[in-house]
């Protein structure tokens, strides 16, 4: 029986579009490893992973990601950004081994005329002969209308014009950017609607800039418009304000219409978007849709009481969808009822006149803007409660941190655990790496799994002296679970351990 739902082709350009983004360059691993995540659990239909004849460094990942991907029957969903050169990008794509391009030609009359300085006409005979040799070489072909935006605002005409001609040749797909993010919905919905009523047998693809953050409004309106694929980029990534994002278009799709399906994994694009985080260095925003660190997170104490009562702030974008959970923010703005659920996680409970000292001390210590996480909250409430049964089981006695030029970083390292002491030493890469190595050394005696680090954020005061304290940030997995511990000191390697032996405690 077959599928009542309209099919949306959803194609990823991170690896092409999305390393424009400044200061961001995949290495060839990297870009296998993203490729192969996007392709086999994201599940996307197609991946744009380079531009032809850019570098050596490019041409050895596209040879791995083709290799791969025709060992695992893929290589028809890899695609290479080629250019109008006769036969230079062509032969380059031959001896990467990749078999679809996507030919980048001019959209707009203002391109044509004033970056090429060819008319039409030569233009038009220069792209056949290009998609000619293609044929000849077994490669598939896409077509890009760079600014077609305002090709459409500008010279509609020399757009069909163009599209006229394209429709006749032994093309797949013909790609439609909004390559300046200029757009409106309302004008992308208006020209997609023209062009596909107009070339019924056509597929178009909808490739969306950010400029206006209209990126995934263009998406929506796109798709509602007939385009039969997307272009999309984990995280937005992309040039200048980046591309429509993949996860916040495939949520939008999903949630508001109906009508249409995509192949794509929602569980896994919180992971994938993690991965491009940690090889980039690019931070996701924590209010960034979908997959940013606060966008499942309740702040307000009437919001979480409204959570515990009725689930009355819920919505359809439930974070289990994405292989997220829900938090509860701690903070001046906290409630009970956050705390509550907090404690809840912990196996903690207190009674109301205890919970109501520790909302108090968490409100004062949000109003002199400390941040205070679930792992905090053992330690305020030893803290307030003087209590017995929540103290340090971990403690470092003492420590020796030494650098020196030419020499490796190293770590003397004595720890009381559970009244046991232990002292060992080690090297690493830098002062903290050698700590956590002698760390590991003790526990390793001690037949205690370590959980794994993930992350590692530094916060200095902007325009901070050299004495200014400074926030380290570690997210740690064990058992499949995410926690975060801080440490303030003056000094960054200090503060890293700080938040380590709170660890060390948690666990």
């Amino acid at each position: 029986m077959p599928h009542s739902k309209r099919y949306i082709e959803i194609m990823d350009t991170t690896l092409r579009d999305g390393e424009q983004t400044s200061g961001v360059s995949f290495t060839a691993a990297e870009k296998l490893t993203i490729a192969q995540l996007l392709l086999t659990e994201v599940k996307v239909d197609r991946i744009e992973i380079a531009s032809a004849r850019v570098s050596e460094g490019e041409f050895d990942a596209v040879k791995r990601i083709t290799k791969w991907a025709k060992s695992k029957g893929l290589l028809h969903k890899v695609e290479v950004l080629t250019f109008v050169d006769g036969d230079v990008s062509i032969q380059w794509m031959t001896k990467a081994g990749a078999k679809v391009m996507n030919l980048l030609t001019k959209g707009s009359l203002n391109h044509l005329t004033h970056q090429l300085k060819k008319t039409p006409v030569q233009h038009f005979k220069e792209v056949g002969e290009v998609i000619a040799l293609a044929k000849k070489k077994g490669i598939e072909t896409n077509v890009y209308l760079e600014d077609w935006s305002n090709g459409m605002r500008h010279s509609p005409d020399y757009v069909y014009q163009y599209l006229d001609f394209l429709s006749t040749q032994p093309i797949r797909r013909i790609m439609l950017p909004d390559t300046l993010g200029i757009l409106t919905p309302a004008e992308v919905h208006e020209y997609i609607s023209a062009i596909v009523q107009r070339y019924p047998g056509i597929h178009f693809d909808f490739h969306a800039h950010n400029d206006y953050d209209l990126g995934t409004a263009n998406v929506l309106e796109g798709v509602k418009a007939g385009a039969h694929g997307l272009h999309l980029t984990i995280n937005g990534m992309g040039e200048r304000a980046g591309n429509a994002p993949l996860a916040s278009a495939i949520a939008v799709l999903n949630d508001f219409m109906p009508n249409v399906r995509t192949a794509v994994v929602e569980k896994s694009l919180y992971r994938v978007s993690k991965l491009v985080e940690t090889f980039t260095g690019f931070r996701i925003p924590a209010n960034k849709p979908v997959v940013g660190e606060n966008v499942f997170t309740q702040t307000a104490g009437i919001h979480a009481d409204g959570d515990k009562k009725n689930k009355l702030y819920f919505s359809d974008l439930m974070p289990e969808r994405f292989g997220r959970q829900r938090k509860y923010a701690l903070g001046k703005t906290s409630g009970k009822a956050n705390i509550e659920n907090n404690l809840h996680q912990l196996g903690i409970e207190l009674s109301d006149a205890d919970l109501k000292k520790v909302t108090q001390r968490i409100i004062e210590l949000g109003d002199r803007k400390e941040v205070v996480t679930q792992a905090d909250l053992p330690y305020i409430i030893s803290d307030i409660l003087d209590s017995e049964a929540i103290k340090d089981k971990v403690k470092i006695e003492n420590y020796v941190l030494t650098h020196s030029k030419d020499l490796n970083p190293s770590v003397t390292l004595k720890i009381n655990v559970e009244g046991e002491l232990f002292e060992e030493h080690a090297q690493g890469d830098g002062q903290y790496d050698a700590f956590m190595n002698a760390l590991k050394k003790i526990y390793k005696q001690k037949k205690i799994e370590l959980p794994v680090l993930t992350d590692y954020a530094v916060r200095i005061p902007p325009g901070g002296k050299s004495d200014a304290l400074c926030e380290t940030i570690i997210t740690w997995s064990l058992n499949d679970k995410e926690f975060k511990t801080r440490g303030l000191d003056s000094d960054q390697t200090v503060s890293a351990i700080k938040a380590t032996q709170k660890m060390l405690n948690i666990i």
